[in-house]
């Protein structure tokens, strides 16, 4: 088992609530004030998460300059008021940043029981007698899944 500090376990906490309040503002149809209380939390607790330095070190690499703009951006966006610009332009820089953990992630989900079993069916892996939509799905899973481009 992983063993925390208490700085990184309220860095859990605050990343968790960060985006509990993203997903809440997105779902009462982009309400500024939850995305901008889910953005702060967010950013706050990545940093308690991996520490200011290295928070730093991620966000400003010179190949990560485009993403950490869109992202940084559309925090700033949502803040003055422009809720929907803004998280489109923070999904967007998102994924540019963190296209390296991808892989990781879906790795993972493979191996949580419910969702690893439905990710790991023949039908779904091999992408035969599926939806076209639900292919995509897989074909972009499968893809993500299997890069070791940690960029």
């Amino acid at each position: 088992m992983i063993s925390l500090t208490d700085t990184q376990k309220i860095g859990m906490g605050l990343t968790g609530f960060g985006v509990f309040f993203l997903f809440f503002g997105m779902i009462l149809f982009f309400d500024k004030a939850l995305l901008a209380i889910g953005n702060v939390l967010f950013v706050a607790g990545l940093a308690f998460v991996i520490g200011l330095e290295r928070t730093f070190r991620f966000f400003f690499q010179k190949h990560k300059m485009k993403a950490t703009g869109f992202f940084l951006g559309g925090v700033f966006v949502v803040l003055i008021g422009w809720p929907l610009i803004g998280m489109i332009f923070e999904i967007y820089g998102f994924f540019l940043l963190f296209r390296g953990f991808f892989p990781v992630v879906v790795g993972f989900i493979r191996r949580v029981p419910v969702l690893g079993s439905l990710l790991n069916l023949p039908g779904i892996r091999s992408k035969a007698h599926l939806l076209y939509i639900w292919g995509g799905v897989t074909k972009f899973v499968d893809k993500v899944g299997e890069s070791n481009n940690m960029v």
